[in-house]
C-alpha cells in the first residue's frame, strides 16, 4: 500500500481543479490519501472536490501556507506531497516520490515545472523557474547549496518529504503570505539534500498570461532578490497579485 498523502490547498479554483482531481485518480498506484483544504471558496471548488476520492477540510483562515498545514495534521501517510490545484503531475507520481525518498540522505524534492496554457508553452519562463532553483541557494545560501544540497523549489514543483521530518523542522510558516516553499526548504535541508527530480509537471501560465512573460519574470526576479536579502514576505505580498 502506498505511504503517500497529498495536499492541495484550495480558493476559488474551481476553473482547474477538476483537471488536477481527475489526473491524481489516474495515477498508478494510487496514493494512500487526497486531502483537499479549502481556504473558503465562493465558487464550486468544493462542489468538485466532493465528486472525487479525497479528504475535504474546510479551513477557517484562508492562507496556502496554513491551508497546507491543516492538510499535514490530517494526513497519515509518511510522505506528503503538496501540489497545487492547476498542477497536473506524472502518472507515477506515487512511484517516483517513494523511490526518491528511500534515499534516507535525501530530505525532500519536486519536479521541474512546465509552465502551460490553453494555446502556449511558457518555455522562457519555465527555463527560468528551473534555473531559479540552482541560482538562487548559489547566489544567497552559498554555504548551504555547496556543503548541504539545498535547492530552493517553489509550489508549483510539487514539493515532498517525509512526514516526520515536516514536523520536525517546524512544517511552513503560518505567517508567510508567499515565499513560504522555499522557507520551508531552508528548514528542511538540516535533515538531508533537497533535489530536483528529472520529470516534468505541468502547471497553469494563468499568471504569466495576466502579466505579461516580460512583466512576470521581472516580477518573480524582483520578488526572489529582495528575498534573499532578506526583506520579509508580508511586505514582497503586494508585488504578487492572488490571480485565478
Amino acid at each position: 500500500m502506498s505511504s503517500l498523502s497529498i495536499i492541495i490547498p484550495t480558493l476559488n479554483e474551481g476553473g482547474c481543479l477538476e483537471h488536477t482531481l481527475k489526473c491524481l485518480s489516474l495515477l498508478e498506484p494510487s496514493p494512500l490519501e487526497i486531502i483537499v483544504v479549502d481556504g473558503g471558496s465562493v465558487d464550486n471548488t468544493v462542489a468538485i472536490a466532493h465528486n472525487y476520492d479525497a479528504t475535504i477540510s474546510l479551513s477557517s483562515i484562508a492562507g496556502r501556507a496554513i491551508q497546507m498545514n491543516e492538510g499535514a495534521k490530517l494526513a497519515t501517510g509518511k510522505f506528503l506531497c503538496f501540489i497545487h490545484a492547476d498542477t497536473l503531475v506524472p502518472y507515477d507520481l506515487v512511484t517516483l516520490i517513494e523511490n526518491t525518498l528511500s534515499d534516507q540522505d535525501i530530505a525532500g524534492g519536486g519536479f521541474i515545472s512546465l509552465m502551460t496554457g490553453e494555446t502556449t508553452t511558457r518555455w522562457g519562463t519555465s527555463l527560468h523557474n528551473y534555473l531559479k532553483t540552482y541560482y538562487a541557494p548559489f547566489f544567497f545560501r552559498p554555504h548551504l547549496f555547496l556543503f548541504k544540497g539545498l535547492r530552493l523549489l517553489f509550489g508549483d514543483q510539487v514539493m515532498f518529504c517525509r512526514r516526520g521530518d515536516f514536523w520536525d523542522c517546524g512544517g511552513f510558516d503560518d505567517n508567510l503570505p508567499i515565499m513560504e516553499d522555499a522557507d520551508l526548504c531552508l528548514r528542511l535541508v538540516s535533515y538531508g539534500r533537497i533535489c530536483l527530480r528529472n520529470r516534468v509537471v505541468h502547471s497553469s501560465d494563468r499568471r504569466v498570461a495576466k502579466w505579461g512573460s516580460l512583466k512576470a519574470n521581472l516580477i518573480y526576479l524582483w520578488i526572489g532578490i529582495l528575498w534573499g536579502l532578506g526583506v520579509k514576505a508580508t511586505y514582497l505580498k503586494q508585488f504578487y497579485a492572488d490571480i485565478r
